[in-house]
């Protein structure tokens, strides 16, 4: 089951099902997927039955809403009333391919040699699929920011003046949300775009951590029941209309050096990952990203993150604030 969150300037936000070619609307009063799933859980009721219920006649064409064409505009398909109860998060160097890059980027003089991300990613080669009920190696982890970073299908990411560069980088993202007795819940899997900045990273590895601080996306579907053992895309950046770069992608357990079992423990063991009420956004790395290949972003042109089985590409421009940058006073206390 796909499901999909929408605004209208007059009817307010929905929530519907995708089911080709329409999107099939959700009772009026589920106006956030958020407040739904916390119900589902807390009640511990059964999420298909739950939403299957809530089932309308209402269809409205799914092409008209995809193209921004009726009024109704994509959101995130999951996202919260309070920004800072959204955690967004994710896991690097899961990809050989990724770590391929990171090598090059963090040590071009030593190219023979191994760099950090490189020992990294071979630790999850060597120990980031244990057994059931036993703990692998951790993986390298980083922040990214909270819901005021969260955008949905056809919002612009932007480069912040402050930024050296901003790049796609096409991934898929859990979702999960905490219960009121602090377990975390899988509620399913979206397509996502990442977006960092590669150029500020490359200046040194140790920026990796304020590189991650930056808009992404996800959508424009949350697929509730998919599988991640192994799915193959697609990312594009077009600019003007034309395709300026493209590569196939996989993803999912079978092309990376970590299981889900290991990723999740490894974010959910902290406390502060399991607050009640708590929205976790965790993007599970790429293979592949256009910086990669020398190709820089310029303001407009459009990037594409496409998987199979999980429904329509999700596209965002991008925009780069071209204001000088200002220098911020903290005020002290009188």
């Amino acid at each position: 089951m796909h499901l999909i969150q929408l605004t209208h300037p007059n009817h307010g936000r929905r929530v519907g099902i995708v089911e080709e070619p329409n999107i099939t609307l959700l009772n009026p009063a589920v106006t956030s997927a958020y407040q739904l799933f916390k119900e589902i859980i807390n009640n511990n009721k059964s999420q298909l039955f739950t939403i299957q219920a809530l089932r309308t006649k209402e269809a409205i064409p799914y092409d008209d809403v995809y193209n921004l064409k009726n009024g109704y505009r994509v959101l995130s398909p999951l996202d919260c009333a309070d920004p800072m109860h959204c955690v967004i998060s994710g896991t690097g160097l899961t990809h050989k391919a990724s770590a391929e890059n990171r090598q090059k980027m963090n040590d071009q003089k030593q190219a023979a040699s191994l760099t950090d991300s490189m020992k990294m990613y071979l630790m999850g080669e060597e120990g980031g699929k244990p057994a059931y009920n036993e703990i692998g190696v951790q993986p390298e982890w980083f922040y990214k920011g909270n819901g005021l970073n969260l955008k949905g299908h056809g919002d612009p990411l932007t480069v912040p003046n402050f930024a050296n560069d901003g790049g796609e980088e096409p991934e898929i993202a859990g979702v999960y949300l905490i219960s009121s007795q602090g377990i975390p819940h899988r509620i399913g899997f979206v397509q996502g775009n990442e977006f960092s900045d590669h150029v500020m990273e490359k200046k040194n590895y140790l920026y990796l951590a304020p590189s991650k601080l930056r808009n992404c996306s996800i959508g424009p579907e949350l697929v509730i029941d998919g599988r991640f053992d192994s799915l193959k895309g697609r990312v594009k950046v077009s600019r003007k209309g034309n395709t300026l770069w493209s590569k196939d992608l996989q993803t999912g357990e079978e092309a990376m050096a970590h299981s889900l079992a290991n990723l999740e423990y490894h974010h959910f063991k902290y406390d502060q990952h399991r607050i009640p009420g708590q929205l976790h956004i965790h993007f599970f790395g790429t293979g592949a990203f256009s910086f990669g290949e020398n190709i820089v972003l310029q303001e407009g042109d459009e990037m594409s993150v496409n998987f199979d089985t999980m429904g329509r590409p999700l596209l965002n421009p991008i925009h780069i604030n071209r204001n000088k940058e200002q220098i911020l006073h903290v005020e002290s206390l009188k």
